[in-house]
């Protein structure tokens, strides 16, 4: 009978499912209070024109609920995946028993991605999906021009992350197995061998990085685009007071920030998918395989 622990993000959450739905709960809030926050703001203003403290009083009731969630939540987020990160680490040893040092060493490095990925990158893709659909329905109360702008972006910036995905998976792939080498390099190589794995290291990265920059760089410029529409469609609003106009504005920008975050994420979770798959792989039909990338 197999032993094989098969590896997913799904396998890591049911380590700990429920303190892993805790923690989900707390970002959760922690998003609803950030995405508030502008609309206060703007409440706030209109308020203290029109010296009513009410609104001003409530907006510092929710600055202070965010801390209180944003310190909490980091505690508790510290403990529960620091033990997630041993047992899944215990897994991947287990199954690795016929590897060699060098993918050990390394596989169990990528495994730390994973969970990683639960605690840092999955609230920040939390908190771009719920910020970019909260501030789409947020504009669209001003007027229906200002959301479909923001739509319209969101649209454009999905499509082209989709036609990279498969670009970054294979950069991701190669920039591994050569990783995979390393240990293997530095225990018996000479220094000639060490330098050009080195080298083939960071033409990978490089590869990787200019990747991104473009498509960062399309992205930006569907950003820029919504940016400069919705600053001109105020002009659409009938008599806009101060609070609203800074209203469509924040939310507009934080819709800037909310989406640049999307293909940093997003790449993560290509490089995640290729590591999953190396992570499951049977060492003993891939040998032939692992020993062309040898240097």
């Amino acid at each position: 009978m197999s032993t094989f622990n098969a590896i997913s993000q799904w396998s890591i959450v049911k380590l700990s499912p429920f303190k892993i739905a805790v923690t989900w709960s707390m970002v959760m809030i922690e998003n609803i209070l950030l995405i508030l926050l502008p609309l206060f703001i703007g409440y706030a203003i209109d308020g203290v024109l029109a010296k009513d403290t009410a609104p001003l009083f409530w907006f510092a009731v929710s600055l202070f609920g965010l801390v209180v969630v944003s310190v909490l939540r980091r505690f508790y987020d510290t403990r529960v995946y620091g033990d997630i990160r041993v047992r899944l680490a215990e897994k991947v040893a287990h199954n690795l028993r016929a590897a060699d040092v060098s993918a050990k060493s390394a596989r169990l490095t990528m495994s730390r991605e994973l969970v990683d990925f639960l605690e840092n990158d999955l609230p920040a893709l939390m908190t771009a999906a719920i910020q970019l659909v909260s501030i789409i329905i947020i504009l669209a109360t001003f007027h229906s021009y200002f959301a479909l702008s923001v739509l319209i972006a969101s649209s454009g910036m999905l499509v082209v992350y989709a036609c990279c995905h498969n670009t970054f998976k294979r950069l991701n792939s190669k920039l591994n197995d050569q990783t995979e080498q390393q240990v293997k390099v530095l225990s018996g190589k000479p220094f000639a061998a060490i330098s050009a794995h080195l080298e083939k290291l960071k033409k990978h990265e490089i590869a990787l990085s200019d990747t991104e920059a473009l498509v960062y760089g399309f992205i930006f410029s569907l950003l820029f685009l919504s940016v400069l529409s919705n600053l001109w469609l105020v002009n659409v609003l009938p008599n806009p007071s101060t609070g609203e106009v800074f209203s469509i504005l924040t939310y507009s920008l934080e819709f800037v920030d909310t989406a640049i975050m999307l293909p940093v994420t997003l790449q993560i979770l290509s490089r995640l998918s290729e590591i999953t798959q190396r992570l499951n792989r049977d060492e003993e039909t891939h040998l032939t395989k692992e020993s062309s990338y040898e240097v």
